[in-house]
């Protein structure tokens, strides 16, 4: 798939936003969200700098567009980000409804200079024992793990996602 120039364009702006970012005490990752409107919203990653794990540039960036544009959804915008998106920035554009994701440099590039996630996106793959983090369901007999669906299917009035 060959780049527009438009992408070209919102590309090379991400790029931009991780360069300054890295002059401003952050990582090497920028990002901006296209609204349909030709808005943009920017996101920096700010991990160590405000001791958040999940404050990677696109989720900053996801954020700051849903608030800014007064919804949870980002249907019709499109992601740029300066690298290629981790498992949960990924999961984080599904759950946004993002359009479209493109990226300039990949995950070996960042692996080349210490970012490397290769495991995590292993954790996700079909051969994965889960031995990284292990997960577990609980179940309960009286099916009290229900309530909260149960509350929720009853409400008369309620916003969908």
């Amino acid at each position: 798939m060959s780049a527009t120039i438009a992408d070209q364009k919102y590309l090379s702006m991400a790029i931009d936003i991780a360069s300054n970012n890295v002059k401003n005490s952050g990582g090497p990752f920028g990002a901006l969200i296209l609204a349909p409107d030709g808005r943009t919203f920017e996101g920096v990653n700010r991990v160590t700098a405000n001791n958040d794990p999940t404050a990677h540039a696109e989720v900053v960036a996801i954020r700051a567009a849903a608030e800014q544009m007064g919804t949870f959804t980002l249907a019709g915008c499109i992601l740029y980000t300066s690298c290629e998106p981790c498992p949960m920035c990924l999961a984080s554009a599904l759950w946004a409804r993002v359009d479209r994701v493109v990226f300039a440099a990949d995950r070996h590039d960042a692996e080349r200079s210490g970012f490397d996630d290769a495991v995590f996106y292993d954790y996700f793959g079909p051969d994965s024992d889960r031995s990284l983090m292990p997960v577990e369901r609980q179940l309960f007999e009286a099916e009290e793990h229900l309530q909260p669906f149960e509350i929720w299917d009853g409400l008369e009035v309620r916003t969908e996602y």
